[in-house]
């Protein structure tokens, strides 16, 4: 099924912000079927004007549909529907006299105009399942009234109310809660679910006739200042959604429209929602996040003791074999650190790569920087300065730690196999992420392999590390061969996730 964005622009001449205007009415009409107990269909004209095309359709939650099919992507001729040709071509909203009769159920049909600034753009069918008519209620009555005060919204150009809408989760619904208030905002009808929400709130007072603003206030002094917002959305003064809690834990959601619909504010329609069960589960999310976060910062000290004391051991120790092995060992947890470091640091278990490169670069090149120079009397030959080019992006943890480890080991090998003795300079990390995949190589001018040196049967402790990280954690591919000119290439690839 094509999009709305699809047809508009496809068969319309509709401007860009015709097209932004609709898209607000479309994210707000799911109150007005509801409080219409009617479909919507949204009809636009189509380019040469001798057509119209069903752009957008609601159904009613609260009421048997009208069309059981799609129609978005349908097309109609001009004259074939005269309701449609009043409401666009006279500006105001035409309703029939007789309903219409489709596949055995009356139908009646309403055409409101929709209009941006002094142009109408569109034209919303709005057609009510007459089957199931009977004597209305007090509910179904207000519903109705405040359906048409915002269909006459819609046709003067005063509805949607753009940025009325802070798009946060458990926005109210018609259904959760409906409270009709007058121009002082005074409540003039509740919807028994709405009574039922204000009363888990502890309310044991009237809601009808109460000024809901100075309600709400004083149902929320009780856990701190009064928030400006939550007076105004609440007396139906602004268009806005605020959140109101207690001292108890219970909390709901407040949503206001005030309905002009000939231009003067008539009163507000305010939609609200029980959100004490979100909210607790929002709290026991938290938790658990700050949880996670704690036990990374824990493994990262107790990594960081770790290899305090291997190095403290190492100092201990006049055979430089046993020394190099312990200095490796500090080297290969203080990476896995850095990892756990960056996660304690996330609201989730992903991280920026980059950063931990950059420092694991950083760590590898002060650790052979140290060896280098206890070689060599305390100078090294000539500095090697190894840089990052390209980005490795966000990646989850159960990535991040063994390509830390791999990188780790790579780095190191470079500098004690391939740039020792100032055998060269360059050591570049490449990363680079194409179509899920992520590719990195490692590019350094020292001495380059060995003859017969095969990386796949090489015994060497760190690149046993590195093969069994890679084919086994990562399930990707590792090869190592000469550079052209001098010195090594390492290269892997592997699923980045």
């Amino acid at each position: 099924m094509p999009s709305m964005n699809d047809l508009v622009r496809e068969q319309t001449a509709l401007q860009p912000e015709d097209l932004e205007w609709l898209h607000l009415i479309v994210a707000d009409w799911q109150i007005i079927a509801d409080l219409s107990f009617a479909d919507l269909v949204l009809w636009a004209p189509t380019a040469d004007e001798t057509q119209y095309v069903a752009v957008a359709q609601m159904r009613p939650n609260t009421g048997p549909t009208s069309y059981v099919d799609d129609l978005v992507g349908h097309v109609v001729p001009r004259g074939r529907r005269p309701l449609l040709d009043q409401a666009l071509d006279e500006g105001r909203i035409v309703r029939e006299g007789d309903p219409e009769w489709r596949e055995a159920v009356p139908v009646r049909v309403e055409a409101v105009p929709v209009r941006r600034g002094d142009k109408v753009i569109a034209v919303i069918a709005r057609n009510t399942n007459l089957l199931t008519a009977r004597t209305p209620s007090r509910l179904e009555l207000t519903y109705l009234q405040t359906a048409s005060d915002m269909a006459q919204m819609i046709a003067t150009g005063r509805f949607p109310l753009p940025n009325s809408r802070s798009h946060l989760d458990a926005m109210p619904r018609v259904g959760d809660g409906m409270l009709r208030l007058d121009a002082d905002g005074l409540v003039t009808y509740a919807s028994p679910n709405a009574v039922s929400v204000f009363h888990r709130m502890g309310l044991n007072t009237e809601l009808i006739g109460a000024h809901l603003g100075k309600l709400c206030a004083e149902m929320a002094v009780s856990i701190g200042p009064t928030d400006e917002a939550l007076v105004e959305t609440a007396s139906g003064r602004k268009a806005r959604d605020t959140e109101l809690a207690n001292d108890r834990g219970n909390a709901m959601r407040l949503r206001s429209i005030p309905l002009r619909p000939a231009g003067e504010r008539i009163g507000a329609l305010v939609l609200v929602r029980d959100v004490t069960e979100l909210r607790r589960r929002d709290r026991e999310l938290m938790t658990k996040d700050a949880t996670i976060r704690e036990i990374h910062h824990r493994v990262k000290n107790n990594l960081q003791t770790v290899a305090a004391l291997l190095r403290l051991q190492a100092r201990r120790l006049d055979e430089p074999r046993g020394k190099a092995a312990l200095q490796e060992a500090v080297r290969r947890v203080g990476s896995i650190a850095i990892v756990h470091e960056t996660l304690s640091q996330t609201l989730d278990e992903r991280v920026n790569f980059d950063e931990i490169a950059d420092r694991v670069l950083s760590m590898v090149m002060d650790f052979s920087a140290s060896s280098l120079g206890n070689t060599y009397g305390g100078a090294a030959p000539e500095p090697v300065r190894p840089r990052r080019v390209g980005s490795f992006g966000v990646l989850g943890a159960t990535v991040a730690t063994p390509l830390a480890m791999v990188l780790t080991e790579l780095l190191q090998n470079a500098f004690e196999h391939g740039l020792d003795g100032g055998a060269g300079t360059l050591l570049e990390v490449t990363a680079q992420r194409v179509g899920g995949r992520l590719t990195i190589t490692v590019v350094d001018d020292g001495r380059g392999l060995p003859m017969g040196f095969d990386p796949h049967t090489a015994g060497n402790l760190g690149l046993q590390i590195v093969r069994t990280l890679v084919q086994g954690e990562l399930g990707g591919e590792f090869d190592m061969r000469q550079r052209d000119g001098g010195g090594t290439v390492v290269s892997l690839e592997f699923a980045a996730g």
